[in-house]
C-alpha cells in the first residue's frame, strides 16, 4: 500500500507529524511498536513521571501502590486521547515493529505476520532509551533506569541516583519529597550544567535541606546486588553506599539499532542519534527524523513543533522555522523553567547585562502560601533594556515562564513589566518586582 507520508513512532513528534499530514489531506500512516499509542512519552517517561510527581506532591509518603494508581490512570487516559486524535484525523494506524528495507519501503512485524508499506516521504520519530554501563544489568528490581524505576513495589528507604542531568535530578527530588533518603552522584563538577547556576544552587540547597546528599566529581565503580536485599555501590575513592535501589540516569541513545537505517542509507552517530538539517531532513532527502532520536533539546514541547515542520516540509507546504525562543522546564520539586540566555552564556560572550530578582517569599501570594520557596530572575541588556533571559525556580515555574517568553518574542523591553497591571495577589507579580530591580540596577 502506497502512502504520501509514513511516520514511525507515535510519541509527541510522530503524533504531531501524522496529524499535520492527515489534516492537510495527505494519505498518512503511522507505525507504533507498543500495543497502545503515545510512544515512550506516554508509557515510559514524561506522563508516568509527571503523574507520579503530582501524586507525591498531593499525597506525600503513602504506599507505592496508591501513587502508581495515579500514574496508570494518567497513562491510560493520555493513550486514549492520542488514539482518538489520530483516528479522527484519518491516519492509518499499524501496530508492529518497523524496519526499513529500502529508502521508501518499510517492513512491519505485526501480531498477524509481516506487512509491507511504501511511502513517498518518511518521518522517523522512534525516540530514545536510557543506557546503562556495559558492566551493569538493569534488572527492574534493585537496579533501575528511568523506564523501570516506577516499577518499584514500595518506596525505597534509601535510593542512589547516578547522574545529575534532568532525569536524575527530577527523580532525586521527587523521591526525596516522598521521604526517601536520596544520594545523587555525578562525575561532573556540577549538576544540570545548562541551567542558570543560581537556580541550580537553589535546587541543591533544597535537596540538601531535605536530607539528600549530593556527591560531585564521583563515579560508581561497581554496583552489586546484596545477598538478601538492596545493592552496594562502590564509589571512586573507595567508599561504598548501601541502598535499597539504584537509578542509573546517565544518558539516552536513539532507538535506531534495529530500524534498518543502513538499508535506506540513513546515517546515525555512535549513540544512535540521527543528524538532521533545519527542516529535520536526514542525509536522505525524503526521509526526516524528529524528537528524541535527533538528540537535544529532547523535550516533548519542541518535538511537537519538529513533527509539524518535518511534515509540512515533506508535503511541500508552507512552514515556519523552529522558534529561537524555546522555553524549557525541568520537573524537579520545585520546578525549574527558563527561556533565553543564562548569565554564564552572557559572560562568556562578553555581553553586558544586569539581573533583577524577585523571591516568592517577598510576594503577598508567596506569603499566603506559607512562605513559598522560589525566585524569578530577569537578565536585561542595560543599553536597550531588552530582556535577554528569564529564569524561574518554584511552584508554577512551568506556567509562569510563558509570560516572559511572550514578552521576549514580541520585543517588549523590561519596562513592560514595570508598567503592566497584574492580578493581586499572584506569583506573576514577581515579574514586576524583578523588572523594577533590573531598572534600578541600570539607573545606578
Amino acid at each position: 500500500m502506497l502512502f504520501d507520508l509514513l511516520v514511525i513512532g507515535s510519541g509527541p513528534a510522530g503524533k504531531s507529524a501524522a496529524l499535520e499530514s492527515a489534516r492537510a489531506g495527505a494519505k498518512t500512516a503511522l507505525i507504533e511498536a507498543m500495543p497502545s499509542l503515545g510512544g515512550g512519552c506516554v508509557h515510559e517517561s514524561s506522563i508516568p513521571s509527571k503523574a507520579f510527581r503530582e501524586a507525591v506532591l498531593e499525597l506525600g509518603r503513602v504506599p507505592m501502590k496508591k501513587l502508581l494508581a495515579r500514574r496508570d490512570e494518567a497513562v491510560t487516559t493520555e493513550a486514549g486521547v492520542v488514539t482518538r486524535e489520530l483516528k479522527d484525523a484519518g491516519v492509518t494506524i499499524v501496530h508492529g515493529r518497523a524496519r526499513l528495507v529500502s529508502p521508501n519501503d518499510v517492513e512491519v512485524t505485526t501480531s498477524k505476520g509481516l506487512r509491507h508499506l511504501t511511502a513517498t516521504q518518511l518521518i522517523l520519530a522512534v525516540g530514545a532509551s536510557p543506557r546503562s554501563p556495559d558492566s551493569v544489568r538493569v534488572d527492574g528490581r534493585r537496579i533501575h533506569d528511568s523506564n523501570t524505576i516506577l516499577g518499584l513495589q514500595r518506596l525505597p528507604a534509601r535510593l542512589v541516583v547516578l547522574g545529575g542531568g534532568i532525569v536524575g535530578c527530577e527523580y532525586a527530588s521527587i523521591f526525596a519529597h516522598a521521604g526517601t533518603r536520596v544520594t545523587l552522584v555525578d562525575r561532573r563538577q556540577e549538576v544540570l550544567a545548562s541551567v542558570d547556576r543560581e537556580i541550580v544552587r537553589r535546587l541543591t540547597d533544597r535537596l540538601e535541606r531535605g536530607g539528600a546528599e549530593i556527591l560531585l566529581e564521583t563515579e560508581a565503580q561497581s554496583i552489586r546486588p546484596r545477598a538478601n536485599a538492596g545493592v552496594a555501590i562502590r564509589l571512586t575513592g573507595g567508599s561504598t553506599i548501601q541502598a535499597d535501589a539504584v537509578l542509573i540516569a546517565q544518558g539516552r541513545y536513539g532507538n535506531t539499532e534495529a530500524l534498518g537505517l543502513e538499508a535506506a542509507g540513513v546515517e546515525c552517530d555512535e549513540r544512535g542519534l540521527i543528524p538532521v538539517d533545519s527542516a529535520f531532513r536526514t542525509n536522505i532527502g525524503h526521509i526526516f527524523a524528529v524528537g528524541d532520536v535527533i538528540g537535544p533539546p529532547a523535550f516533548a514541547s519542541t518535538a511537537i513543533e519538529e513533527g509539524k515542520i518535518a511534515a509540512r516540509t515533506a508535503l511541500r507546504l508552507p512552514r515556519s522555522e523552529l522558534p529561537v525562543l524555546l522555553p524549557y522546564v525541568i520537573f524537579t520539586v520545585p520546578e525549574i523553567s527558563m527561556v533565553g540566555r543564562t548569565e554564564d552564556d552572557l559572560r562568556d560572550s562578553r555581553v553586558e547585562y544586569v539581573a533583577g530578582r524577585a523571591d516568592f517569599r517577598e510576594l503577598p501570594r508567596g506569603r499566603l502560601r506559607g512562605g513559598e520557596e522560589g525566585m524569578l530572575k530577569l537578565l536585561v541588556e542595560p543599553r536597550t533594556h531588552r530582556i535577554l533571559g528569564v529564569h524561574l525556580f518554584g511552584h508554577g515555574a512551568s506556567e509562569l515562564i510563558h509570560l516572559g517568553q511572550a514578552a521576549m518574542a514580541l520585543g517588549a523591553d523590561v519596562h513592560y513589566f514595570t508598567q503592566a497591571v497584574f492580578n493581586y495577589p499572584t506569583l506573576s507579580e514577581a515579574y514586576r518586582m524583578a523588572a523594577a530591580r533590573a531598572v534600578g540596577e541600570i539607573r545606578s
